[in-house]
């Protein structure tokens, strides 16, 4: 019998994260990755998703978590709950099925990774607005599905612009060594270790 393809289902929580992974499918190209996220951002839906990736097979199913929403009741609690439902792998062997689900957080959201491209902060942001003015500073980005579709790969787009990969990595890693010395809640990004796991299963 043949070894389970290495398979990975990343859920974000709406347009912006599935149309950024979908732009790394040519970066992981060893990698099936399949890019998703619900109709309706709440946990009931991500765990629908979560659960029908598992039921399809999927070896690996990376939740993309934006911060900014979840340090308030009821979302803080629902979102330790789900956590922690997923905490051990999903193992059941007489159905074929072994998956792995875990949860890579970025504090506001997702636009901070993007940032990393170019630059490396640690400002606090009160709203997403003043991320995003950050953001493009460095590069003209609108968080629209028209803007998503327009540039032609998200990954692609913030490369030719003199953003990298490496070092949105690299500055990711970074925020969490800081986040780590200082005890802050605020300002870091997961998707640096999201981005290691991926490379790690391509060579598996």
């Amino acid at each position: 019998m043949g070894k389970q393809r290495q398979t990975a289902l990343i859920l974000g929580e709406g347009p912006t994260e599935f149309f950024y992974f979908k732009s790394l499918c040519d970066v992981f190209k060893r990698l099936t990755i399949k890019p998703d996220y619900p109709k309706h951002t709440n946990f009931k839906e991500l765990e629908a998703k979560i659960e029908e990736g598992v039921a399809m097979g999927y070896s690996h199913i990376f939740c993309i978590i934006d911060m900014d929403t979840k340090d308030r009741e009821p979302e803080r609690s629902q979102y330790e709950r789900l956590k922690k439902k997923y905490a051990q792998p999903i193992n059941k062997p007489k159905k074929g099925l072994y998956c792995e689900v875990k949860f890579f957080e970025t504090h506001r959201c997702t636009e901070l990774f993007f940032l990393y491209y170019f630059r490396h902060t640690s400002r606090m942001y009160t709203d997403q607005e003043q991320l995003l003015k950050d953001l493009n500073l460095n590069v003209e980005y609108r968080k629209t599905a028209e803007f998503f579709i327009k540039c032609k790969g998200l990954h692609s787009y913030f490369e030719r612009n003199g953003g990298s990969l490496a070092s949105a990595i690299a500055n990711a890693e970074h925020s969490m060594d800081e986040k780590q010395a200082s005890g802050r809640y605020y300002t870091y990004s997961e998707l640096g270790k999201l981005m290691e796991e991926l490379k790690g299963l391509e060579v598996v």
